[in-house]
């Protein structure tokens, strides 16, 4: 008979830890548009704020666009953000961050102090990404994102808040065309901390492992978001020995580490180079194998490939409990995609990401499917092991999932492999893995990964 789940009903840390926490502001308490106007030297700003982190400007903030009389927010110190994002190859008009000097006592914006900018980037086609960093630079992608931090708040992981935009760019002194583009206000770090209620944030140099700082369902909780999202742009280091997309340099990557009311809790943010924002990933097919799937979706490889990854690093009970807790949530998941602003290929990639989520997370048959589970397991070349596969990345990581055979000779099968570890991954060059089928031991294959607690206790 098929084994029946157990489901460990876990509450959710938004609510546990942000029970007497503030509530969010005005200005995140709706996912309706919102309509700005903002008057600033733009030019000069993003001119010299590409090399300077601490040049800023002043400008004026008219929220519903400046429609209203007297509702002008003047002397706002208007600032340059993110990072990779500051580079003039990346985005023409790059994020910004809005800080009040006096947060305003009402309206839209009222007990904020300061607000940040997701832009449009820049003028490119529907889908051309930037070729380094691979971002959409152009207006579905603020609001796209928006869903994303919509999508997350749903589904109860900590997260900021977000909420879309449409902001007409005045360049102080005239000479230029307002610029009219969709965009992304989002909670800033502080109001965050606030909301959940947690009194310090952990810097990375001083954070150890998730393993050490974190309980096992809240570190399972953001491996299950960032697997549903298609988001690859963050690092957090699960045990002491992890290296999976992790080095010395960065333990924690676009992940917070806070701590409140007696616990440490992780919170996951920016997402514009997300799958479902970016819609796809230039380094794809240096990774993972398209053919692993039979829709050949990338999207369903790609949220394939982080669920698995999570086989490797938490018990059943912890896995069951997080598919049980995101499964809770499926309608919401679905409602807030039918509201979001979205452009509609973005909506189409972004339900494939979905669909791809729930239909992996659903069944034990989808979630516990084959990977190897025997040590010191190659892949070789033919079925009469003629050459081993990569020879000198060593034998396949356990966890790796494996498709149904292709095909069967003797003890051997052929099966394509998705690098859930990326242990082939770019730089490597193993096109046997990144592009066809390998042969492998039949007997190295199983579905009882991890182990069930009644086949460790034997």
């Amino acid at each position: 008979m098929p084994r029946r789940a157990v489901f460990v009903v876990i509450v959710p840390i938004a609510l546990a830890i942000g029970a007497a926490a503030p509530s969010a502001p005005p200005l995140f308490s709706s996912h309706e548009l919102a309509t700005l106007q903002l008057e600033a030297p733009f030019a000069d700003l993003i001119e010299v704020g590409r090399e300077n982190d601490e040049h800023s400007v002043v400008g004026t903030l008219k929220p519903d666009g400046g429609s209203r009389q007297g509702a002008a927010i003047e002397n706002v110190r208007i600032s340059l953000r993110g990072h990779t994002s500051r580079r003039e190859t990346e985005c023409a008009f790059p994020k910004l961050k809005l800080h009040f000097s006096t947060p305003p006592e009402g309206g839209l914006f009222a007990g904020v102090r300061s607000v940040k900018v997701g832009t449009h980037c820049g003028e490119s086609a529907a889908d051309m990404l930037t070729p380094r960093f691979g971002r959409l630079p152009n207006e579905n992608s603020p609001f796209r994102e928006a869903f994303v931090y919509r999508l997350l708040d749903a589904l109860q992981v900590p997260t900021l808040k977000a909420r879309p935009a449409r902001i007409t760019y005045v360049q102080t002194g005239g000479g230029q065309q307002p610029l009219v583009r969709n965009a992304m206000l989002l909670e800033d770090d502080d109001d965050a901390r606030a909301r959940l209620g947690a009194d310090q944030e952990i810097e990375p140099n001083a954070f150890s492992n998730a393993k050490n700082e974190f309980k096992p369902e809240d570190t399972a909780q953001i491996a299950f978001a960032e697997a549903l999202i298609g988001n690859y742009d963050w690092c957090l280091k699960f045990t002491a020995d992890d290296t999976y997309r992790c080095d010395a340099r960065r333990i924690l990557w676009n992940v917070m580490a806070l701590r409140g009311s007696g616990r440490t809790f992780p919170l996951i943010y920016d997402f514009d180079v997300t799958g479902m924002v970016a819609g796809r990933h230039l380094w794809f097919a240096d990774v993972y194998n398209a053919a692993f799937v039979s829709s050949k979706s990338q999207a369903e490889v790609e949220v394939v490939g982080q669920l698995q990854r999570t086989r490797a690093l938490f018990p059943r009970e912890v896995l069951d409990a997080s598919r049980a807790r995101f499964m809770e949530r499926k309608a919401e998941a679905y409602r807030a995609l039918r509201e979001a602003p979205l452009d509609e290929a973005g909506r189409r990639r972004i339900q494939e990401y979905v669909d791809a989520f729930y239909n992996a997370i659903g069944s034990d048959a989808a979630f516990y499917r084959p990977v190897v589970t025997a040590p010191n397991t190659l892949s070789y070349t033919t079925a009469e092991r003629t050459a081993v596969v990569c020879q000198d990345r060593g034998a396949i990581p356990l966890g790796t999932a494996v498709s149904d055979p292709i095909a069967t000779r003797g003890s051997m099968i052929q099966v394509t492999l998705l690098d859930t570890q990326w242990n082939w991954a770019t730089p490597v060059k193993c096109p046997e893995i990144h592009k066809g089928a390998v042969w492998i031991e039949s007997s190295a294959v199983g579905k009882d990964f991890p182990k069930t607690a009644t086949t460790t206790n034997r």
